[in-house]
């Protein structure tokens, strides 16, 4: 019972620390070096898929025309995914003064794998340039993508999501950006930003309508094709930081597609197969078993405290467990009103929570693809 309180908090450790260290350390001694070619100047389409994003499409058609790029190689397509708000009236009327604006419609949602594969089809452009209504880009943003993505070696390129914002979702995305930097520049990242992100028009391939994750499949599967994904630091979107209640529904999208992928890409356990196998398991697979080592860590460190045959140094060692694990659930239930740690605390156990109900929703098959 010792071992096994000692293995899960290992895996814990490991998932939470250990890799961060361990892929930050690899990318500073044995960083991806690109090559990337300075006459690279290819057609662009700007694909947007959208669901009631009226408030947004002004602004963001604003910082797409402000792009560093020759005008006459960017279109720009948006598609309304059954829009009931003022995206369609708005769109029309922004199209009377953007000629490069071309909207495509769709009466019903059918979520944004059928968007994306919409836009795919209606595009003329040599790269597609993937991002979302919400978030305003930066003028460099569509150059700093290309850049890299001008190795014919990578296969996806991820711009970098901005969040504004004291919550402990922003937190969390200070953290999980550590990691993504240096799956980047080793050109092993495993998922890219969904708000922000450019592959090659050829090497898209049409997504299964039911697709919980665009933003994982379609950069894997160009990892399935022996390409690198890596990450254009300077190519930014810029967001506010969600709250943890609005957070939660998102992990549990996030967290049920990651079970959802391993049924569609098989292949992905298959460390021969998958390229990026390492990264995967302990970025993202770990992360779907670490809520159920918790949950059986807790009570496990009560019964070795129980036990009479533990030395002295293993009975303090478990009380120090056990102390750490109710102050860390304390600051939890605390939340925002214990400061910054509450914060962290909450978000920390709102992730987890996610990971649960993420794998009772892909089981029961009750994740609406609809985002």
């Amino acid at each position: 019972m010792n071992a096994l309180g000692v293995g899960l908090l290992g895996l814990l450790l490991y998932t939470y620390v250990g890799y961060p260290l361990v892929v930050a350390l690899w990318a500073r001694v044995a960083p991806c070096r690109l090559k990337p070619q300075p006459d690279f100047e290819p057609t662009v389409s700007v694909c947007i898929s959208v669901h009631n994003g009226a408030a947004y499409l002004r602004e963001k058609l604003q910082s797409l025309q402000a792009l560093d790029y020759p005008a006459h190689k960017l279109e720009f397509l948006l598609y309304s995914d059954g829009s009931t708000d003022d995206t369609e009236r708005l769109a029309a009327e922004l199209v009377a003064s953007e000629p490069r604006l071309r909207v495509l419609r769709s009466q019903a949602r059918q979520g944004k794998p059928t968007g994306l594969n919409r836009l795919y089809a209606a595009a003329t452009g040599d790269v597609l340039l993937m991002t979302d209504v919400r978030q305003p880009l930066t003028p460099h943003a569509l150059r700093a993508l290309l850049a890299p993505l001008s190795d014919p070696r990578v296969g996806c390129v991820s711009g970098t999501l901005m969040l504004a914002g004291g919550t402990g979702a922003g937190a969390y995305w200070r953290y999980e950006k550590f990691i993504r930097v240096a799956e980047g520049q080793l050109g092993r990242m495993v998922g890219v930003s969904g708000s922000l992100y450019a592959i090659r028009r050829a090497d898209f391939r049409e997504l299964p309508g039911d697709v919980l994750l665009d933003d994982m499949f379609i950069p894997l599967s160009a990892v399935g094709e022996r390409k690198r994904v890596v990450l254009a630091r300077e190519a930014e979107a810029y967001d506010q930081a969600y709250t943890d209640d609005r957070e939660f529904g998102r992990k549990v999208r996030t967290l049920a597609g990651n079970y959802q992928l391993l049924r569609k890409l098989p292949w992905l356990l298959v460390p021969f197969r998958n390229p990026v196998w390492f990264e995967l398991v302990s970025h993202k697979l770990l992360r779907l078993v670490c809520p159920f080592a918790l949950l059986a860590l807790l009570p496990l460190s009560v019964s070795l405290l129980l036990t009479t045959e533990l030395s002295s140094f293993a009975r303090a060692f478990w009380l120090l467990t056990l102390v750490a694990q109710l102050a860390g659930y304390a600051l939890a239930a605390v939340g925002a009103r214990a400061g910054k740690p509450g914060t962290l605390a909450r978000t920390f156990v709102v992730l987890n929570a996610a990971a649960v109900l993420g794998l009772w929703r892909f089981l029961t098959k009750t994740q609406s693809v609809a985002w």
